[in-house]
């Protein structure tokens, strides 16, 4: 269960961004500020988690000091600067765009683990060579679906089809929307990166560290929208897709993707959770295909099993390597508990 629970939570936790991806898109065509959206939902996000906290309040954290709370604050700024990157790549390109080059994220994760000394590299060893090999697959695979579409498998000719073509953005900026997306995971493996060494310094319960990154969120975003959104009306929320878009970024993406990532990434690291990324790119292609009307074409099949295979071989590789770890720890316990025999017979 160990092993299963942090599959698992990635799994749900991907699920869950990539169909935010495609909720926020819809919202954002529909006339809502992409700014004043972030800062609805995180401060929502904020209100949500705060009874929480008392209700764990039994579970009692390390105190908070000025370096903790530095550290906080970091972590909120590369996570908030993240999204506010990620809107605006979604609002000018399209949410399989973002998705796909979303999959960089293994990649720098993996270059910044080394970096870091976090993960070790041998090209002499089979292990490492999946590893490597692997994240350049999946990336690859990703690219599949967006620059091969090939034959269609079966088209869609619902009302939905015909409903997003028409409500769809006419003025997309693929390559600039496609910068802002490649510096989102960028900024995203950071993230990543640096909840390790916060665990590190202060290992406080998960809910106290998703807390205070959406508190500081809420603040940035608010300081942030006030000063580039200038019409007052733009803060007026309706009942239209807009209000639906704030509740499920707070409570979906952003409340239980944001817990359940700091988890893994405590229980698992963090090359293991951004090895998960990949598998967003075919909930995206499902998602489009059931719910925006979008024909699903072979380049998407080709490109997913493509991920699927790229996925595997990082897994395979990483299980090789945590069971060489073991196989090493009990041969170290096995000569330590047979030294004072030895002992004795001397």
């Amino acid at each position: 269960m160990g092993k299963v629970m942090p599959f698992l939570g990635m799994v749900i936790a991907i699920l869950s961004q990539t169909g935010s991806q495609v909720v926020i898109k819809i919202a954002m065509n529909g006339g809502i500020d992409k700014y004043v959206l972030i800062f609805y939902s995180y401060a929502l996000s904020f209100l949500l988690l705060v009874p929480f906290i008392f209700l764990f309040r039994r579970s009692q954290p390390p105190p908070l000091t000025f370096p903790s709370i530095c550290r906080f604050f970091l972590l909120a700024l590369f996570g908030f600067s993240a999204t506010i990157l990620a809107y605006v790549g979604i609002d000018l390109s399209s949410p399989t765009l973002a998705t796909a080059l979303f999959n960089l994220v293994p990649a720098f994760t993996f270059v910044l683990a080394l970096i870091f000394r976090m993960e070790v590299v041998d090209f002499r060893e089979y292990r490492s060579q999946a590893k490597v090999l692997g994240t350049i697959v999946s990336i690859g695979g990703a690219f599949v679906v967006i620059f091969y579409k090939g034959p269609p498998i079966f088209k869609n000719h619902s009302a939905v089809s015909t409903y997003m073509y028409l409500f769809s953005s006419a003025q997309s900026n693929w390559v600039l929307g496609g910068f802002y997306c490649a510096t989102d995971s960028f900024l995203t493996s950071l993230w990543y990166i640096y909840q390790v060494g916060s665990f590190t310094f202060f290992e406080a319960v998960i809910m106290v560290v998703v807390l205070f990154q959406i508190f500081f969120s809420t603040i940035m975003s608010a300081i942030f929208a006030l000063i580039v959104v200038t019409d007052p009306s733009a803060w007026v929320l309706r009942l239209d897709m807009g209000l639906v878009s704030i509740f499920h970024q707070a409570v979906v993406a952003t409340v239980i993707r944001f817990i359940l990532c700091t988890w893994c990434v405590q229980k698992a690291g963090p090359l293991f959770c951004t090895m998960f990324k990949p598998i967003g790119i075919i909930f995206t292609v499902i998602m489009g295909a059931l719910f925006l009307g979008d024909d699903f074409h072979l380049g998407s099949l080709v490109g997913a099993v493509i991920i699927v295979l790229g996925f595997y071989a990082v897994m395979w590789g990483k299980g090789k390597e945590e069971r060489k770890v073991e196989a090493t720890f009990d041969n170290l316990d096995s000569s330590c508990h047979s030294a004072p025999l030895l002992q004795n017979k001397t």
